[in-house]
């Protein structure tokens, strides 16, 4: 019988090159359009060590880290360069205080033209890192969306979390029947096989930490 084959950490990780795609860069905080197949924090072992928030500090030796976005998810992100910025803006996320607006292209078309999601979630301990829906002891988590624009086998949507779980839209849009294509995790068939996960975090705002004002920072989805 051969023997199974051993998949080092990272064996597959071969994150994107070039410079960060700074936003906005003031005194409280720095915020940046993140790539596809980029991981915000290091992994496990020195395959996963390149990471956004690594190259960031090669920038700014004060970068503190707010949020995340999954390794294949792009897009709009806040990072703070003080620890009271990250705590004032951790406390927006914390109290759903940010609006995030997020785009995904999606398998097929949805009968609606929009809708809202409120299922709750829980980890998938028997298949990590994978989510699952559970009305009994999940978390809650809701999702608004919109169909921008659609074709013969697949819909443009717009996507509103209420909450910020994880995998949270990518479970969400499997849960409606029509999963985000190029999901390794959700997408099976033809929609698991996009060059990428088509899911990008278009916009961000909230309140600088710095007097209050409010901020909004977007950049449009590159596909």
């Amino acid at each position: 019988m051969a023997k199974p084959r051993l998949v080092l950490p990272g064996a597959d990780y071969a994150p994107p090159a070039g410079p960060v795609h700074l936003l906005h860069v003031d005194d409280s905080l720095v915020v940046v359009n993140k790539p596809s197949g980029l991981l915000c924090v290091p992994g496990k072992g020195p395959a996963l060590s390149d990471c956004l928030i690594g190259r960031l500090r090669a920038l700014f030796p004060d970068i503190l880290l707010v949020h995340r976005l999954d390794r294949d998810t792009s897009g709009v992100m806040v990072f703070a360069r003080n620890r009271r910025a990250q705590r004032h803006l951790g406390r927006q996320f914390e109290k759903r205080r940010v609006e995030k607006t997020y785009v995904a292209r999606i398998a097929g078309r949805p009968g609606l033209s929009s809708g809202r999601i409120d299922l709750p979630m829980i980890a998938d301990l028997s298949d990590r890192p994978r989510q699952k829906i559970c009305l009994a002891t999940g978390r809650a988590a809701q999702t608004a969306w919109r169909v921008l624009a659609a074709d013969h086998g697949s819909s443009l949507v717009r996507l509103h979390p209420a909450t910020g779980r994880s995998h949270q839209l990518r479970l969400h849009m499997r849960a409606l029947g029509h999963p985000i294509l190029g999901d390794p995790l959700y997408a099976t068939g033809a929609a698991a096989g996009a060059p990428r996960l088509m899911l990008h975090a278009q916009s961000l705002g909230f309140r600088h930490p710095d007097g209050g004002a409010p901020c909004e920072f977007s950049r449009p989805a590159p596909f």
